[in-house]
């Protein structure tokens, strides 16, 4: 009986850190696909506005872009760390 109770235990703990592990990577894409969107948005709003400066503005679109997608990059090689070494 108590064999089965700790194995029922450590699979609630695993099914936990499942579950965190989604979150996490699920909200840090949230926030990435925000954020992205914001850059585009301003991106195409700057263009329209000033269309001579789409050279200039366009190399700072990009770094805001791939720095923005390593956040989730970030979230998951730490969400899968904390899922593996907890």
């Amino acid at each position: 009986m108590l064999g089965l109770i700790l194995a029922q235990a450590d699979t609630a703990a695993d099914a936990g850190k499942a579950v965190a592990l989604a979150l996490g990577i699920g909200l840090g894409s949230l926030g990435a696909g925000i954020g992205i969107g914001n850059i585009f948005g301003s991106m195409i709003q700057s263009v329209a506005r000033q269309p001579e400066l789409r050279g200039e503005l366009q190399g700072i679109m990009w770094l805001g872009f791939a720095l923005t997608e390593a956040v989730v990059f970030y979230g998951l090689i730490g969400g899968l760390l904390a899922f593996v070494l907890v």
